[in-house]
């Protein structure tokens, strides 16, 4: 008896989730297979389910989606949604939902989003990411003191040149998109701040040692 109780308690709390969920449609140009009772998923929670597909007049797809209660805070303005191999069985489909930035204003019910594709989703995710890299690597350039003695030497430089280096391997194994993010945005800002700190060193006569972070900038131009 017990154990039907139980049992009964788990389903009703289920029906409380979906029934207090949010209600949401993601637009896609291809739905790529997916179908209703589909699993919605966030970081490999099973966060809602695909209640519906349909074609549009405009001539994409749009899929009705329910977030369970407890994840409602979780889909925001910032969030992306793609269509991806079911990672719990891999005979289904499933819309994953990432955030690309934290915080943003929830999701309303009822509101129509425009879907992503897996890799325009993860770039957005990573230009995020990216651009507390260059903040903190603007922080760096400009964290030297105007007596700088030994700048090659000093932890602080060092630290600046894995970060570089950091950045020129993720370009490497990147895509053409996310190169031409940093051939176009990224490095004219991080050669500014070169600038001001070759110019810094250029009135105590030690320009020259900016020379191994130049050298890196031109390796990541050359990509």
């Amino acid at each position: 008896m017990s154990h039907n109780i139980l049992t009964l308690l788990m389903l009703c709390s289920a029906v409380w989730g979906y029934t207090n969920g949010l209600d949401i449609k993601v637009r896609f140009s291809q739905i790529e297979g997916l179908k209703q009772g589909d699993r919605v998923i966030f970081e490999l929670n099973h966060i809602g389910t695909v209640t519906g597909t349909s074609y549009s007049q405009a001539g994409d797809y749009v899929a009705e989606v329910r977030i369970k209660q407890n994840f409602k805070k979780a889909a925001t303005e910032h969030s992306r949604f793609f269509i991806v191999t079911d990672p719990a069985d891999k005979a289904n489909r499933a819309i994953e939902m990432i955030r690309i930035k934290k915080g943003g204003l929830p999701l309303e019910g009822g509101v129509t989003v425009e879907g992503a594709t897996r890799f325009s989703a993860l770039f957005g995710q990573m230009g995020e990411d990216l651009e507390k890299t260059i903040t903190d690597l603007r922080k760096r350039f400009d964290h030297f003191s105007e007596d700088m003695k030994g700048l090659p030497e000093s932890e602080e430089f060092k630290n600046l040149q894995k970060e570089l280096d950091r950045l020129l391997e993720e370009m490497k194994r990147s895509g053409s998109a996310f190169r031409e993010k940093m051939q176009k945005e990224i490095l004219p800002r991080l050669q500014e701040e070169l600038e001001k700190l070759k110019e810094r060193l250029r009135k105590l006569g030690r320009e020259k040692e900016v020379e191994p972070l130049e050298v890196q900038m031109e390796e990541m131009r050359k990509i």
